[in-house]
C-alpha cells in the first residue's frame, strides 16, 4: 500500500495560482508514471494530469491545457502541479495517483489520501 499525501490547496481568486504537492512513498513513485485527479461536489473524480518516471512525456485534460504543468522529483518522492490562470470551475479535491500507462487517464491504485482542496472565488 502507498501513503499519498496531498498539500497547498487553498482558496484564491479567479486568475490566481497555486502550486500543489503530492508526497508519495514505497517504490511506486519512482517506477510509475503519475497524475493528478480532482473531484467536485456531487462529480465524479476526473483526470486532470499526468506524467512519466522520466518527466519527459506529460499529458493533461483539455480543459487545463496550457494553465497547468505537472513535474516530480523522483529523489524527494514527490509531485507537483503548478496551476495557472484559475476559474471557478478548477474548484476541487485534488488528489494524486499512479496512472496506468502513457497517455492513461485512469489511476492505477484503489488507495487514495486525503486530497487538498481548491477553492477558486470569481
Amino acid at each position: 500500500q502507498v501513503q499519498l499525501v496531498e498539500s497547498g490547496g487553498g482558496l484564491v481568486q479567479a486568475g490566481g495560482s497555486l502550486r500543489l504537492s503530492c508526497a508519495a512513498s514505497g517504490r511506486t513513485f519512482s517506477n510509475s508514471a503519475m497524475g493528478w485527479f480532482r473531484q467536485a461536489p456531487g462529480k465524479e473524480r476526473e483526470f486532470v494530469a499526468a506524467i512519466t518516471w522520466g518527466g519527459t512525456i506529460r499529458w493533461y485534460s483539455d480543459s487545463v491545457k496550457g494553465r497547468f504543468t505537472i513535474s516530480r522529483d523522483n529523489a524527494k518522492n514527490t509531485l507537483y502541479l503548478q496551476m495557472n490562470s484559475l476559474k471557478p470551475d478548477d474548484a476541487a479535491v485534488y488528489y494524486c495517483n499512479g496512472v496506468t500507462g502513457v497517455y492513461s487517464r485512469d489511476s492505477s491504485s484503489p488507495y487514495w489520501g486525503q486530497g487538498t482542496q481548491v477553492t477558486v472565488s470569481s
